[in-house]
């Protein structure tokens, strides 16, 4: 396979959306049951103005798209995670020859399924997502390579309330992620999994740190 057609092959997995702006690149990540256009307004609040490349998940549970497969709630299939998290670096990388953007100006957006896999993205393939926005995330698989997430940045935004994700699973994702490198923020909200709008200020105010 030519690596034109291997490129072809990669940005075929998922259906997309990409809306072209500045050199900025939000990548928006739905959560389960949603599509492309879920997070549209998101990155409009976020990042007004960037380039925006959504994606729709590739796997349904039932009639709901998602990232990635799942057991139950919250016990995740872990070999049909490392494979898509593969298909989702291999798209990603692939979108960048497509579209001609700069992969060190991407920041990924994600939400709940589309959090946890962008989360175990940047911690399977150092370098590529190098500033995330967690929102609603948990751990994606517990075992992961040392120093994968050096020279990266993060924001999880928390709910302290949330009847999905266990606040103790919330602060593994932190330790995990600063014990394999990465520069973390974690802030937690008076919400449950819904996101809210100190959710939208706090990640505001975390990128203009940047």
């Amino acid at each position: 396979m030519t690596t034109a057609n291997a490129d072809s092959s990669a940005l075929s997995a998922y259906v997309h959306r990409w809306i072209p702006g500045d050199e900025r690149i939000a990548l928006l990540l739905h959560g389960t049951g949603g599509n492309e256009d879920d997070l549209l307004p998101l990155a409009t609040m976020l990042l007004p103005g960037a380039s925006v490349l959504a994606l729709r998940g590739n796997v349904l549970e039932g009639t709901m798209p998602r990232f990635f497969r799942r057991l139950a709630e919250g016990v995740f299939d872990l070999d049909d995670l490392a494979k898509r998290t593969t298909q989702l670096a291999d798209f990603v990388r692939a979108a960048a020859t497509a579209y001609e953007f700069d992969l060190t100006r991407l920041t990924a957006i994600g939400f709940s399924n589309g959090a946890n896999i962008a989360a175990n993205v940047l911690l399977r393939h150092p370098g590529l997502i190098r500033q995330s926005i967690l929102f609603r995330a948990m751990v994606p698989a517990e075992t992961t390579p040392d120093r994968a997430a050096v020279g990266t940045r993060v924001y999880i935004g928390a709910g302290q309330r949330d009847p999905i994700i266990p606040a103790d699973n919330v602060r593994r994702l932190d330790e995990l992620l600063r014990d394999t490198g990465a520069d973390v923020t974690l802030e937690w909200r008076n919400a449950g999994h819904g996101l809210t709008g100190e959710d939208i200020d706090g990640a505001k105010r975390w990128l203009a740190g940047a």
